[in-house]
């Protein structure tokens, strides 16, 4: 969990092994501290412990889902939203839909290429940079 102070952070939160592993190698090779929860209630806790520059947060987590997780930094860690990126396998179903809607936030459709995933971090570090 240690890691220099010009390295960005990124917390993973994703209960898919693939998805995740994926995750890890493509932004441990961009020069990324990576870390990784399989659910939001193990990310909540992280997010208590340590600090993240971008949370990639799948929407469908077993025991604290996407959603659940993304209200729990709204309400306690506001300060992040702005680097939230949503992965996201159904985005068929209109309550996910709406919800992406609702936030404003960038996501990505699982399964994803890694060039995508490097798109939509660097976008999303462009963007906080931007709003500092």
């Amino acid at each position: 969990m240690t890691g220099s102070d010009d390295k960005k952070r990124i917390l993973v939160v994703e209960d898919e092994p693939f998805i995740r592993s994926l995750c890890m190698r493509v932004l441990a090779n961009e020069g990324f501290d990576i870390s990784v929860a399989i659910d939001g209630q193990i990310a909540e806790q992280m997010l208590d412990k340590y600090h993240y520059d971008i949370c990639l947060v799948d929407i469908r987590t077993p025991v604290l889902n996407g959603k659940e997780f993304y209200n729990y930094i709204l309400e306690k860690h506001p300060y992040l939203v702005g680097g939230i990126i949503f992965t996201t396998g159904d985005i068929i179903g209109g309550d996910t839909q709406a919800f992406l809607k609702e936030t404003g936030r960038p996501y990505i459709l699982k399964p994803f290429a890694p060039e995508e995933l490097r798109r939509v971090i660097k976008e999303t570090l462009q963007s906080l940079a931007e709003s500092s």
